[in-house]
């Protein structure tokens, strides 16, 4: 099977010894996202419904550069340090996603890099 690195201007660099997706043959492992600004690498302004499309908007660059996008998805976790922005989430995704939605997970953690209130991996099947 081979293995190749997606990398994109369009989404943040990798502030860690990690890379922004993994695709292995018609699979995309692709890194968690935070709501960063790709062009300044600086956290976006704004509430958390900002900060969480911010974060969608990532996701879907890592996916378009890995040749698909969001409709691709085929399982998404999302850390959130406040489980009450698990509704936040739900609004955000339905601008972003439309039946049949991804498989998902939301799990409650204490601290994610940058202090940032969210962050969201997934994984993509091409073809």
């Amino acid at each position: 099977m081979t293995r190749e690195i997606i990398a994109t201007k369009n989404a943040p660099g990798a502030i860690g010894a990690y890379s922004q997706a993994v695709k292995a043959g018609n699979t995309v492992y692709i890194s968690g996202q935070i709501p960063l600004v790709p062009a300044t690498m600086e956290v976006v302004a704004g509430d958390v419904v900002a900060q969480i499309r911010q974060v969608f908007e990532n996701l879907a660059a890592v996916c378009e550069a890995s040749g698909g996008g969001l409709r691709d998805i085929v399982k998404l976790t999302v850390y959130l340090t406040d489980l009450k922005d698990f509704g936040h989430v739900n609004e955000v995704m339905a601008d972003f996603f439309q039946e049949p939605y991804p498989a998902r997970a939301a799990i409650g953690v204490a601290q994610l890099p940058k202090d940032v209130p969210v962050e969201v991996d997934a994984i993509m099947v091409l073809g």
